[in-house]
Parts: C-alpha cells; sequence; structure tokens
C-alpha cells in the first residue's frame, strides 16, 4: 500500500502534506477526543501552554480594550454625545453581508439606547461601492448631523470632503486598506490604518463588524461613564453577537484570535433565535437545527448577499433590524428567491468568463471581462475561477456604469496581496478606482485600459503567484480507514473550531477503499460509495467536480483499485439515524 506521505501527484496533481505530525488513526475511538482536539490546534499555531483558552474562545480572553485603536475614543464620544442628543443619525452601510450586519448591529445598538437610526445602502449598480459625496450631502440636507459609515469609507477623501463641507459629521467604521492621507472624518476607526500601533494592527483580519462591535463596547462604556444609565438599562451587547458571527464568516475574514471567539460566541446567541429577521431567514434556508459556521458562509450569507448583488440593497438590513416576525418572514422568502436568481445569472457569467481561461495560460493572473456580465456575480465568478485554476482572478463586467467603465473584483490565493496590487495599480493610473485586502478586490477601470493592466499584474505579480503555487499542497490532519468516519469523529473534530480561513476545518483522508459505485448527481457533483478492507463502507460527494481531473479519474480512471479520499468529515442527517459522510477534496491511487 502507498502510504500517504508518498502521494505526490494526486488526481488534482497535488502533494499530500500533513499540516502537523503522522496523525494515522487507523480505526477511531471517542478515548482519543483530547489528544486529536489539541493536536488540531498544535497544528494551527497554538502554543501548547495557550490550549485551553483556544478550545474555549471567550470573548474574555480575547477582547482587547477598544481605546487600543486609534480614533476610537472620538467615535465613542462623538456617538455618545449624539445619542443624548437624540440627534438625527443615519448608518450608511456597504451592500454586503459585512456590510449590512454592521449597519443592523449600530441601528439595533443605537435604538436600545433610544435613537431610531436611519439605514442607507447605497444601490450596487446605480451608485457602486462606497459612499458618494451626492448622497453625504443628501442625507445631511434631510435632517442627518452624524453619519456613520461601515465596512467602507476609509478611501472616500472626495466623498467625506464633500460631507464636511455640508458641515456634516462623519465617523468610517471600516477595515479594508487605508492609504497613507486618511479622508476628513470626525473619526476614523480602522485596525488596518498605517499609523496604527503593533499591537492594534494585530486585529487588522477583523471584519467591518467586528470593528462595529468594538464601537459599540466603546460607546456604551462611554455612555455608562456619563451616567446615562442611572435608572434606565443599558443595551445587552452579548445579544448583539450573532449579527458579528455572521458578517465575519460570511465576509471570508480569518477566523483566529478575536474572530474565533466573536464567531463561537456569536453561534451560540443565533441558536436561541432572539433576532426575528436571522430567526426567519434560518427558516427559509431549511435549516432545522442550529446554525453552524459553514451555514453562515453557504446558506445564510449568500442569501442576504442577493440583495445586494441583483436586488433591493435594503432588504438585508431590513431583515436584520425588523422585530416583526411577518415583515421577516415576507423579506426572507423574497432574499431566497433572489439568491436563486441570482445562482442561475452566475452559472451564465462563469461558462462565459471559463471560455477565455484557455486563452490566459501564460498569465500569472486570470483578468476576464465581457459585455453584459452582471456585476453583481463577478465576485462569486472570480472565485470560482481562482480555486479551479489555482491563479489569481479578475473578472470584469465592461459597460457596467454610465460612463462606459468595465467594474471587476478580483479573488487570489495564499501568498499572494491582490489588494496591494490593485491599490497600486489605480496609483499608477490604470484604474478609475480600486481597493481591497490580500485576498480580494474590486475595481473601476476603463475598457482601452485591459491590455495595459493585465500586463502590469502579470509582471508585479509573477513571481509571487510562481512562488505561491509552487508550494501548493494538500494538507491532511488525520487518516484513518472506513470504520474511523463515524458521527462521534465529525463531533470531535467540531470542537476544535469555529472554522474558516486562517484556521481551517480538519482534512481527513480515508482509505484504503475502492469505490462501490460511482456517478453523477445534479450537473456536475460526483456521488460514490466506498468501501474498505475493514467491511466497512461510507457515502462521499465531490461537489462541482464532474469536469476536473478529480472527477473524471474517480468516474472512469481508478478500475476496482485501491484508493485515498480526502475531504471534509460531514455529518448526513437525512436518513432516521445520523450518519457520517465524506465530501471528496481530492483522491489518489493507494496501490
Amino acid at each position: 500500500m502507498i502510504p500517504i506521505s508518498a502521494v505526490t501527484h494526486s488526481f488534482s496533481g497535488l502533494a499530500w502534506r500533513w499540516r502537523g505530525g503522522n496523525m494515522d488513526l487507523g480505526g477511531w475511538h471517542g478515548s482519543l477526543a483530547d489528544d486529536l482536539v489539541n493536536q488540531l490546534l498544535l497544528s494551527r499555531g497554538v502554543a501548547r501552554e495557550d490550549l485551553e483558552r483556544h478550545r474555549r474562545p471567550t470573548l474574555r480572553d480575547f477582547m482587547p480594550d477598544p481605546s487600543l485603536f486609534r480614533d476610537m475614543d472620538a467615535a465613542a464620544e462623538r456617538l455618545a454625545s449624539a445619542v443624548t442628543a437624540r440627534e438625527a443619525i443615519t448608518v450608511y452601510g456597504d451592500y454586503d453581508v459585512d456590510g449590512a450586519t454592521s449597519a443592523a448591529l449600530l441601528i439595533r445598538l443605537l435604538r436600545d439606547l433610544g435613537v431610531e437610526a436611519r439605514a442607507y445602502i447605497p444601490d450596487r449598480l446605480l451608485e457602486g461601492y462606497g459612499p458618494s459625496g451626492e448622497a453625504l450631502v443628501r442625507l445631511a440636507r434631510e435632517g442627518s448631523s452624524l453619519i456613520v459609515t461601515v465596512d467602507c469609507g476609509a478611501m472616500a477623501h472626495e466623498a467625506l470632503a464633500a460631507a464636511h463641507a455640508e458641515g456634516v459629521d462623519v465617523i468610517v467604521v471600516d477595515h479594508h486598506k487605508c492609504p497613507p492621507e486618511l479622508p476628513i472624518t470626525a473619526a476614523l476607526v480602522n485596525p488596518n490604518r498605517l499609523d496604527e500601533s503593533d499591537e492594534a494592527a494585530l486585529h487588522g483580519h477583523l471584519a467591518a463588524v467586528g470593528v462595529a462591535f468594538l464601537l459599540a463596547v466603546a460607546t456604551v462604556r462611554t455612555l455608562r461613564a456619563r451616567g446615562y444609565f442611572d435608572g434606565r438599562p443599558a443595551p445587552d451587547l452579548m445579544g448583539l453577537l450573532d449579527l458579528v458571527a455572521l458578517g465575519t464568516v460570511a465576509d471570508v475574514a480569518q477566523l483566529k484570535g478575536l474572530n474565533r471567539a466573536l464567531v463561537a460566541q456569536g453561534l451560540k446567541v443565533m441558536a436561541k433565535r432572539e433576532n426575528t429577521g436571522l430567526a426567519a431567514l434560518i427558516d427559509a434556508s431549511r435549516l432545522n437545527r442550529a446554525p453552524t459556521c459553514s451555514d453562515l458562509g453557504f446558506a445564510l450569507g449568500p442569501r442576504i448577499n442577493a440583495a445586494g448583488r441583483i436586488g433591493d440593497s435594503s432588504l438585508g438590513v431590513r431583515l436584520l433590524t425588523t422585530n416583526d416576525a411577518e415583515e421577516a418572514r415576507d423579506i426572507a422568502t423574497r432574499l431566497s428567491m433572489l439568491n436563486d436568481e441570482r445562482r442561475a445569472i452566475e452559472q451564465a457569467v462563469q461558462e462565459a468568463a471559463e471560455m477565455q481561461v484557455d486563452g490566459q495560460h501564460n498569465r500569472a493572473v486570470n483578468v476576464l471581462a465581457g459585455e453584459g456580465w452582471h456585476p453583481g456575480v463577478i465576485g462569486i465568478v472570480a472565485g470560482r475561477i481562482k480555486e479551479k485554476t489555482g491563479k489569481p482572478t479578475l473578472v470584469i463586467a465592461l459597460d457596467a456604469d454610465e460612463a462606459g467603465n468595465g467594474k471587476g473584483s478580483g479573488r487570489s490565493i495564499a501568498g499572494v496581496d491582490l489588494g496591494a496590487a490593485i491599490i497600486a495599480a489605480r496609483e499608477n493610473g490604470l484604474l478609475v478606482a480600486g481597493g481591497g485586502h490580500a485576498m480580494a478586490c474590486g475595481l473601476t477601470i476603463d475598457p482601452a485600459t485591459l491590455p495595459r493592466l493585465a500586463d502590469w499584474l502579470d509582471e508585479r505579480l509573477a513571481r509571487d503567484v510562481a512562488s505561491a503555487r509552487a508550494t501548493q499542497s494538500l494538507l491532511l490532519d488525520l487518516s484513518l480507514n472506513p470504520g474511523g468516519l463515524t458521527p462521534d469523529l465529525v463531533t470531535t473534530l467540531e470542537a476544535g473550531g469555529p472554522y474558516g480561513v486562517g484556521w481551517p476545518g480538519p482534512r481527513i483522508a480515508v482509505g484504503p477503499v475502492r469505490l462501490v459505485k460511482c456517478d453523477l448527481v445534479g450537473t456536475d457533483h460526483v456521488r460514490m460509495v466506498a468501501s474498505g478492507a475493514d467491511g466497512r463502507s461510507f457515502k462521499a460527494i465531490a461537489f462541482r467536480a464532474a469536469a476536473s481531473e478529480l472527477g473524471q479519474t474517480l468516474l472512469h480512471g481508478t478500475r476496482g483499485r485501491q484508493l485515498w479520499l480526502a475531504g471534509r468529515a460531514r455529518i448526513d442527517d437525512w436518513g432516521s439515524r445520523p450518519t457520517a459522510e465524506l465530501h471528496v477534496e481530492d483522491a489518489a491511487f493507494a496501490d
């Protein structure tokens, strides 16, 4: 039998390596649970003396003093003054899940403090990303004396200058990369400011909703010091963590340190179903149990995102702030319908974009563009093509605005900072606008500049991409025989979570096995039944793999040979009794 450590070229062309030490469990025994969880934590960078804190991440153990961040105290003081004076406040959010949850968090906080704030979410197609000067001035003239932008604003120099000239105060709560020269604001809270302290910069992985939560904590603390809660209850800040968890996971923020604590505690809050809108969204997603971390990213988040992508961008905030159960059900149903529509649009754009990929095989970065592509789905398509090709990918919808400019979205691979490259491209005159972070970016471009941008990115990032791809491998946490793949094992693996970017979910290898059954389900999923020498069998599925080398080999190239199957262990609870199954990401011959 070929050992896992000897797999140098899997069906997907990857070498297999252990993430930590060799964890060949063979059969699974519950008595190994503590050792297994400890090994999972150690292999994700936790020091042995810090294991207990990371096994049960709490805010008490990970929460920094909000005053650590520049402008946090100024922002809290200004917001607290607006609360006590009952000023008209508008929360201006981005149209994605992070923006919606950030806006909802502050609106619910202000409501509990006795102020009904207004929400403003720009239209993705008509207004684009970030605050516009026209919108800020209009909000000021309609009566708002304080505007809080969330998940946007760090680079909106012209828009914020217009607001300042109009006499309205703006607090910016953001997490995107900041330029050296900051815009005019009453306060700009962003752990990714270039002038942040080293200690504050350690929290640069926070999503905007995490920064908004820190502002909420600081504001309540400021109001308490002013005696605001003498004779009235303080808001339940912990009750807002379900929103923090959803925005953090959906924005693909790194689940390490404080983010792990926020998500772990937020999932507990979400399970209580106290947010009327979230409860309706969970029901519309047909989840008959408490949501898990993956549900936030693959079931709940996409439904809220669908509103900003192809529908009414305000639906997400309305859902997350309503206390009316009937209204919540109506909005959640509409979001599910929009999500179905989004999938159909996305598939058409992806098929068109993939037709251009072969012509870019010599490029370090895929730069794909087409007319008629819906700007609301280009980010998803960029992510899908990035996964298939293993290269950073930009997908650009041409003629996406009235000026004839293209709107683009990009997704990167580990080790390649695409956001920094896009900011540099903008500074070099190749883009009308652009920004982002290491793994994702957005841009506006004159279509005539596309060839120059592609060449420039190729030259700037070729070495980084080559280095990143040369070290790509499939990292495994443990191996076992089919009899070890049990619901008890899945439960133990989940104890090392929550998992996400920066804190990868456990990947296991099961085998050696032979495929008893292998066929297509749906349009492009490969479904399997595998059996091992221990006489045990299990179900497995490789999603969206039919056209890949992995899928084709599984379907037609095994001829009864023994295999290792690698992927994620999951619970299949469709039957009368839960069983464990494997979501296959790769495979290799074991003989």
